[in-house]
């Protein structure tokens, strides 16, 4: 249901006016983008988030689900918001490339101490002033009381059990509108759940067909990744340079970026690529 709900712009864009605190017109587009974060190492642990997503002004933000207790939660959803800052700076790059980051968390139990539901962090000092704006962390939890702001209707949301609250929430606003229809044609009866669920196979085949373009994406990335290490041990012969940006195969660029990393030498790097292949 959440993924369902929160592939709808609109509701997206609602969403994150009211937990953000953001006027609806000055969020243009909310785009969601590929939830793999980019491994610098093979041995690297691979960062995979529920929902990714970027703003008009290129804020990052993951927001993620979690129904049950999770014990090493909070460290987890800083290991995904370090990566998440990191991931665009490569080799060589500038660190005015690197981007604000926020993590929207909706927990199911109960995480904080305290009474309030929508729990906001970032960086300050023992005083309160703020060092920077670039990391922010956002908890929701769902099971504490309502505390009469714009966020209440979004726990009511998901805690709805009844076609007749989900009726009163679509008359709030567009972005509610549209998720409450979702969620209740995801609670129809057995003919038209077939009939919706058609639907939803619909679209995920066109989700697979992109993906093949999506794969060339990340090859293409990794391929660049491999030709600027290169770069550093000296000028790239233009037949290795075409090869390299012609390999699709992301395992094998993969391979030919770590060589590329303890090479010393170009010729030493087309050594070792030939056993890759």
């Amino acid at each position: 249901m959440y993924r369902e709900v929160f592939a709808h712009e609109n509701v997206r864009k609602q969403f994150l006016s009211d937990v953000l605190g953001l006027p609806l017109e000055s969020i243009r587009t909310a785009r969601l983008v590929i939830p793999h974060l980019w491994k610098r190492y093979h041995s690297q642990k691979q960062g995979i988030l529920d929902m990714a997503l970027e703003l008009n002004d290129d804020t990052k933000i993951n927001v993620e689900l979690q129904v049950r207790m999770q014990k090493h939660w909070l460290k987890r959803e800083f290991f995904y918001l370090a990566r998440m800052y990191e991931e665009d700076l490569r080799v060589g790059q500038d660190y005015g490339r690197l981007k604000r980051c926020i993590s929207i968390g909706i927990l199911d139990f109960r995480l904080l101490e305290g009474e309030s539901y929508h729990s906001i962090y970032r960086l300050r000092d023992e005083k309160g002033t703020e060092l920077t704006e670039l990391w922010e962390i956002h908890i929701i939890e769902l099971g504490k009381k309502l505390q009469g702001d714009r966020m209440d209707n979004w726990i009511r949301l998901f805690n709805a059990e009844s076609t007749e609250e989900l009726d009163m929430l679509a008359a709030k606003n567009k972005g509610l509108a549209e998720a409450a229809e979702v969620i209740k044609r995801m609670s129809l009866g057995k003919a038209l759940r077939y009939r919706y669920e058609a639907h939803l196979k619909a679209v995920r085949d066109r989700y697979g067909e992109d993906e093949y373009v999506r794969d060339l994406g990340r090859a293409e990335g990794k391929a660049e990744d491999v030709l600027q290490l290169l770069g550093e041990l000296g000028e790239i012969p233009d037949i290795l340079s075409e090869r390299i940006q012609k390999e699709t195969d992301l395992q094998v660029l993969n391979k030919w970026l770590k060589a590329a990393a303890r090479a010393e030498s170009i010729s030493e790097f087309e050594n070792k690529m030939e056993a890759f292949v």
